[in-house]
């Protein structure tokens, strides 16, 4: 998660006196408002509990007013602080932070704990009301979906929640996916705008996956109708002959050979993300970008007009980056609908002993960076002979009913037919030659960052020549 600080506030008390607010932003979106001071409780409380050792320095209390060099000076410090928190593997994932901005997120947007009815929406349109607390993390309304579509209670950490837009063609962009120091009502229903969606999707990367997930009857619908969806928004490449066997098997109803046969498709279990603009091959081309397969795909549109595809492993990723730059609020709109300009920016390994830095602008950069995350974290998983982890956790709860009849999922309606229209694609190039990691430097480029900046790639560490 990208943490910001990008402004700050001058916000009366009920007395009449004044306060300064910092807007801590994640993924370039206003999460919560807090005072110096809520900062510094949360410090307090991570000190008890971690140890000076373990928790960043907090910027120091000051004893006069501050003058607006400082209000500025200390705006980046707690900047740093957050992103250091954050970053940590043992504080960013405490309960102690996680509840403290979720906390905060709901005193914000001044939504008073209650009992609601929350949409969440499936693959193929369908939606599913859950009853559920304004107050409930990620996780519990993850399981409150999960429990009334009677998924099995250890399928459930193989789905997750996804914000989505709607486009006005009837398609859909990824913003992110949930994450658990938010709550999705609150942050649905903080957009203001009805383009904003929930939707239930597979959070894993290996198709290997899809035999426990289609072990059950629940399951086999939730990713028969994702699989469906993805074919009919042209996320997964399908020829006529492909096409006419995917149908015969709609068909007849038989949903597991028609999703074992999708398996063999190109993309298939990718996420697709909206046109943006990449300095790959060549700086300001236009390119698609692609996530699944342990790889992000590149469909660029070269300035000459010609169409080339190459694909970039995680594995050969040294590590990554997002960039956001916020715009200061003129006082007009939303803070909420404050759009900052991202870029996810990762080093690759080109060839023998040389990496290379490649930039994407896009408005997704933050799920992309998600998706990166989640595939190493799948790949080292896998690494150690573990699984993907099984959600255990019960909600606590006794507030929050299940009085509702499950709901089944419903089939989706028959594949339209394929765009002949489509452009085929070109490689962009062969497979790189296998090269050994062995002596290689960090990398000079002019875009090198200090270490609290990146996400480091344990997966790009661990591989040999046989890797690559």
């Amino acid at each position: 998660m990208h943490f910001s600080i990008p402004e700050t506030e001058t916000c009366n008390t009920d007395n009449g006196g004044q306060y300064v607010a910092y807007n801590i932003h994640v993924n370039g979106v206003l999460h919560c408002r807090v005072r110096y001071s809520q900062l510094f409780g949360l410090h307090e409380q991570l000190r008890r509990e971690y140890g000076n050792n373990v928790v960043p320095m907090f910027p120091p209390k000051k004893l006069f007013t501050l003058t607006p060099a400082e209000v500025e000076q200390r705006r980046e410090q707690l900047e740093k602080y957050m992103q250091a928190v954050r970053q940590d593997p043992v504080l960013g994932s405490s309960e102690i932070f996680n509840s403290f901005l979720r906390r905060s997120q709901q005193e914000t947007q001044q939504i008073p704990t209650e009992e609601v009815q929350l949409e969440v929406f499936l693959s193929n349109g369908q939606k599913v009301k859950v009853t559920i607390l304004t107050s409930d993390q990620t996780e519990d309304v993850l399981e409150a979906v999960t429990t009334k579509l009677d998924l099995p209670e250890e399928l459930i950490g193989y789905f997750s929640l996804y914000l989505i837009k709607d486009g006005a063609d009837g398609s859909f962009s990824f913003v992110r996916k949930l994450q658990e120091f938010e709550l999705p009502y609150v942050s649905v229903t903080s957009l203001h705008s009805r383009e904003y969606k929930i939707i239930l999707r597979k959070s894993y990367w290996d198709s290997s996956y899809d035999e426990d997930v289609m072990e059950s009857r629940v399951g086999l619908n939730l990713l028969y109708a994702q699989t469906v969806s993805d074919i009919e928004r042209g996320w997964i490449q399908v020829n006529k002959e492909q096409h006419r066997q995917l149908k015969s098997l709609q068909e007849k109803v038989s949903k597991k050979e028609f999703i074992q046969l999708a398996q063999t498709l190109k993309y298939y279990g990718y996420l697709k993300f909206e046109p943006c603009i990449t300095d790959f091959p060549e700086k300001g081309c236009h390119v698609i970008v692609s996530a699944g397969n342990n790889e992000l795909n590149f469909q660029v549109k070269l300035p000459n007009e010609q169409m080339k595809e190459g694909s970039f492993k995680v594995t050969r990723m040294r590590c990554w980056r997002v960039t956001s730059s916020v715009p200061f609020s003129n006082g007009t709109g939303s803070p909420n609908k404050t759009e900052a300009r991202l870029e996810l920016a990762f080093e690759y390994l080109m060839s023998k002993d040389r990496l290379q830095w490649i930039t994407i602008s896009s408005p997704q950069a933050i799920m992309m960076s998600i998706c990166l995350q989640s595939m190493v974290d799948e790949l080292m998983v896998k690494k150690s002979g573990g699984t993907i982890k099984k959600m255990a956790r019960k909600r606590q709860s006794c507030l929050v009913r299940r009085v509702d009849s499950q709901q089944a999922v419903k089939s989706p309606p028959l594949l339209d037919s394929p765009d002949s229209s489509r452009e085929p694609i070109a490689k962009l190039s062969s497979k790189l030659s296998s090269v050994s990691l062995r002596g290689i430097s960090n990398s000079s480029s002019t875009n090198d960052m200090s270490a609290e900046d990146f996400h480091g790639n344990y997966a790009f560490e661990g591989i040999g020549d046989d890797d690559l």
